[in-house]
C-alpha cells in the first residue's frame, strides 16, 4: 500500500466523539515519546501531518487521519507518562478501553516499541490486552537508526522472546532514514483486505 492521500480529520476526547462509519481503522499505540507521530509522518511522507514533540505525554486525544479514503490511521494517547495527574490518567485509560473494546472497525493495532529498549510492563500489558480481546497487532520498532545492524537483529530477537512474538510480526522502522515504509504498507495490505 502507498499512502497517496493523507489528511487529519478530527480529534476525540471521549467515546461520543469517536468516528463511527464504514471505513476500517488501524490504531497506533505505544509509550509516550516512542515516536508515534514520527511514524505517521514517515508513512505519509508529510513531516507536518502529525505534531511531534520531544516532551512526553503530548498526545492526549484520539487523532484520526484518513488515508487514501480507504481507512483511518488512529493515533492514540501514549501510556506511561501522565504528568497531568492521576485523574487525567484514569480518564485516558477509560477512553483507550472504550476505543479498543467497542470498535467493530478496528482491524489492526501497531504497537510501537523503542528498538533500543526491552518492552516495559506497560508494553507487555498492552500486548496481552490486545491478545485477550483477539485484536490483531504488529510490533513496530522505532529509532532503529540508533543501532548497528547486528545490534538491531539482537534487539529484535530479545524483544520477540520477551513478548512471545513472531519475528515476522516485528517491523524495524526509522523516521530519519525513511526505513520500513514498504514493510508497513505490505502489512496494511494484508490486514485491510481481510
Amino acid at each position: 500500500m502507498r499512502f497517496i492521500n493523507a489528511k487529519f480529520i478530527k480529534s476525540a476526547s471521549k467515546k461520543a466523539e469517536f468516528i463511527v462509519d464504514d471505513l476500517p481503522q488501524v490504531a497506533i499505540v505505544g509509550r509516550s515519546n516512542v515516536g508515534k507521530s514520527s511514524l505517521i509522518n514517515l508513512l505519509t511522507n508529510n513531516s507536518k501531518l502529525a505534531k511531534t514533540s520531544s516532551t512526553p505525554g503530548r498526545t492526549r486525544l484520539v487523532n484520526y487521519f484518513n488515508i487514501n479514503n480507504q481507512f483511518y490511521l488512529v493515533d492514540l494517547p501514549g501510556y506511561g507518562f501522565h504528568k497531568a495527574g492521576k485523574n487525567i490518567a484514569d480518564s485516558w485509560d477509560t477512553v483507550m478501553n472504550d476505543y479498543f473494546v467497542e470498535n467493530a472497525q478496528l482491524k489492526l493495532v501497531f504497537v510501537l516499541l523503542d528498538s533500543r529498549l526491552l518492552p516495559s510492563e506497560l508494553d507487555k500489558q498492552m500486548l496481552d490486552f490486545l491478545a485477550t480481546h483477539e485484536i490483531s497487532s504488529v510490533i513496530i520498532l522505532t529509532k532503529t537508526d540508533k543501532l548497528s545492524r547486528s545490534d538491531l537483529n539482537n534487539s529484535i530477537n530479545k524483544i520477540a522472546k520477551e513478548v512471545r512474538f513472531n519475528n515476522n510480526l516485528i517491523i524495524p522502522t526509522s523516521a530519519s532514514k525513511k526505513l520500513g515504509v514498504n514493510e508497513v504498507g505490505a502489512i496494511l495490505d494484508e490486514y485491510l483486505v481481510k
